[in-house]
């Protein structure tokens, strides 16, 4: 008797689980409607663009596809003209281990200038990111730059923070390369509300970085 009232709870709570993840995934969607491009044509200016960092490099340093494709979409905006200044948003939480040292280096053996670019090192997470770009940065409007599942988050984030933001979307990579990314990102768009709801706070905060106005 106690076992099988044990395993209906345990079936309830994986319901509601699941039925929260729905919901979340949906509200952060739906938010983004119409704030995602994929063109540079179409993509309105914002001074600022705001690059999500993530790793150079998967597995047996095999190319992080993810990455990459961040970075073609970066340079992409800048030589449009679409963003003025970049803020490279990204984990430097060990000495052998820096993602916007990486990008910066990547970025400026493409041709760009790095006067342009701007580096947060403790970008440890997109939460960390958005809210160190409105509070270190003092920006209250971005274009977000990575693949659109994270960029639709990024979005949902920064409207709770007050900052508009828009997303232009690096390309996307395959579903099984993707896969293990595709899964975590269905409990990283539940965890968001959690932060919002328990008051969550960045990692570290730290000096303000001054960008230009113009």
């Amino acid at each position: 008797m106690i076992f099988k009232r044990v395993l209906k709870i345990s079936a309830l709570l994986l319901v509601l689980a699941f039925t929260f993840m729905f919901f979340c995934n949906k509200i952060i969607a739906n938010k983004a409607e119409g704030k995602l491009f994929s063109n540079t044509n179409e993509v309105p200016y914002n001074k600022v663009g705001l690059l999500l960092g993530t790793s150079k490099f998967i597995g047996n340093e095999r190319p992080n596809p993810f990455y990459e494709y961040r970075i073609e979409a970066a340079i992409e905006l800048l030589k449009a003209g679409k963003i003025k200044y970049l803020v490279i948003s990204g984990d430097n939480g060990r000495d052998d281990y820096n993602e916007p040292m990486a990008m910066r280096t990547d970025l400026i053996n493409a041709g760009i200038d790095s006067s342009v670019i701007y580096l947060d090192y403790a970008g440890f997470r997109t939460f960390d990111s958005i809210k160190r770009l409105k509070e270190i940065f003092g920006q209250d409007s971005a274009t977000i730059i990575s693949q659109r599942f994270h960029n639709e988050r990024a979005i949902y984030i920064a409207s709770m923070m007050g900052i508009a933001a828009i997303g232009f979307n690096a390309q996307d990579v395959s579903s099984s390369t993707g896969f293990k990314t595709m899964i975590r990102e269905k409990f990283a768009r539940a965890k968001v509300f959690l932060d919002f709801w328990f008051g969550a706070k960045p990692r570290f905060l730290g000096p303000k970085v001054n960008i230009p106005q113009s």
